[in-house]
């Protein structure tokens, strides 16, 4: 990317505006995390509720002194295996982090993205940048500067264009806030990989675990209603969808297109991270008026597949029964 590229779009954070940029997990709208009033347009941007928090990106491990007052051990460790890349630290904020940017908790959410563009952007504004998926809440993640302009439009002052991404779903989100380290999101990177770093296992988020992106019961959700069904009755459904005078989208990663023209077929990868690269994207293929109901193959068992699920579970959870 021309570097006048990343330099305009370093001033516009500089004066306070929205640059969209890409990152290994999804595009994310970044916003100066130091000036509340720029962060504020991101949640007029996204309508995105004010106690919800956001993550602050960073160029690398050695910003983190300025966003929070006590590192813990586990921090270090686990920046040191995995960052750059797609994990989220929960810690203790320091005393000049905006409330803006905690949903007024005492805790702020930190990563160091792997992307290039990303990482360029970081170091040419040379402080943290805020930013959450960008796209309108509770929708479908962008992993396309193409999704971005879709979703906000003339809302972002500038998208920078990084291809698409190559993770595709949202980071992994580790909470070391409390006494036990706490996964409070997965992602990519998996619980076993966390654990065999602390040398601990994780739990799982309880009443006083701090409040996190894609923690809430519905998110990542498209507009047609999305139901995830066993592949043994992913025709039978279909077929009594056409019956009762609805047109089914279908997602399936193991059985084979049914050729009919009544149901609009789509195949996904069959392997975990070509699935999950792709997921938002088919989402969005198949989130079109023309479509009733979106039918999307459940997914095998296994602690790989974790990440998949919670983004089916949670797209599909306000939906009611068919």
């Amino acid at each position: 990317m021309p570097n006048n590229e990343i330099e305009n779009a370093a001033a516009i954070l500089r004066a306070g505006g929205l640059v969209a940029f890409p990152t290994e997990t999804v595009y994310g709208l970044g916003a100066d995390a130091s000036n509340p009033d720029a962060v504020k347009k991101i949640f007029a941007a996204k309508g995105r509720p004010q106690n919800h928090p956001l993550i602050v990106h960073l160029a690398d491990a050695s910003h983190l002194a300025h966003w929070v007052r006590d590192i813990p051990m586990a921090a270090h460790r686990l920046g040191e295996r995995f960052w750059p890349g797609p994990i989220t630290l929960i810690l203790h904020r320091a005393e000049n982090v905006p409330d803006a940017l905690t949903g007024n908790q005492d805790t702020v959410g930190l990563r160091v993205p792997g992307h290039p563009v990303a990482h360029a952007l970081l170091q040419a504004f040379g402080s943290g940048i805020a930013a959450p998926s960008a796209n309108r809440f509770g929708r479908i993640s962008p992993t396309t500067a193409e999704h971005v302009r879709a979703e906000l439009g003339e809302r972002v002052d500038m998208v920078l264009d990084g291809g698409s991404c190559d993770i595709g779903i949202e980071s992994t989100i580790v909470d070391l806030s409390g006494n036990r380290p706490t996964l409070l999101r997965p992602g990519k990177i998996s619980a076993a990989e966390i654990e065999e770093v602390l040398g601990e296992p994780l739990v799982r988020p309880g009443p006083s675990s701090a409040r996190a992106p894609g923690m809430l019961a519905v998110h990542y959700a498209p507009q047609t209603p999305l139901h995830a069904v066993s592949g043994k009755v992913l025709a039978e459904t279909a077929y009594r969808l056409i019956a009762q005078g609805k047109r089914p989208a279908v997602l399936a990663y193991h059985h084979a297109p049914i050729a009919d023209a009544r149901i609009a077929w789509f195949a996904a990868p069959s392997q975990e991270a070509g699935y999950a690269r792709e997921l938002y994207a088919n989402l969005r293929r198949l989130d079109q008026p023309i479509y009733d109901v979106i039918l999307v193959e459940q997914v095998p068992p296994g602690e790989e597949w974790n990440a998949v699920r919670d983004r089916l579970a949670k797209a599909a959870a306000s939906k009611e029964d068919f």
